[in-house]
Order: structure tokens, then C-alpha cells, then sequence
């Protein structure tokens, strides 16, 4: 169960740095100009953010199988 915890809260912080790096990056790389900054926030929210929390949760999960054994 402990390690189900520290994938969760791994989760959630890696969910809100990759929103806010994919946020920023689609506000710099879209060629969109009339509405970057909804395409750059819809597209961080739904889709960087959950890969980005999917990601963390799977690498913290296994991380702390091996460390707290």
C-alpha cells in the first residue's frame, strides 16, 4: 500500500509539471495564432497531464519497490 501512495503523489506532481512544461512549450512551438493559448491549455490539461501522471505513477511505483523493499 505504501507504494501505491508514493506512485499517487508522484503522480499528481509529475500530472502538474508536465501540464506546465507542455503548456509553456505549445505556447512557443504552435504555429496556431488565433487561439494558442486554448489549444496550449486544453492540449496540457488532457493530454500532457495524464501521460505525465501515468508516467510518473508507473517509474515512482517501481522506484520505490526497489528501494523500500
Amino acid at each position: 500500500m505504501k507504494h501505491v501512495g508514493i506512485g499517487l503523489l508522484a503522480a499528481l506532481i509529475g500530472y502538474v509539471v508536465i501540464a506546465a512544461i507542455g503548456y509553456f512549450l505549445l505556447l512557443k512551438l504552435s504555429s496556431n495564432g488565433h487561439d494558442r493559448s486554448v489549444e496550449a491549455s486544453m492540449t496540457s490539461i488532457f493530454i500532457f497531464g495524464p501521460v505525465g501522471a501515468i508516467i510518473t505513477f508507473i517509474v515512482a511505483f517501481i522506484w520505490s519497490k526497489n528501494v523500500f523493499h
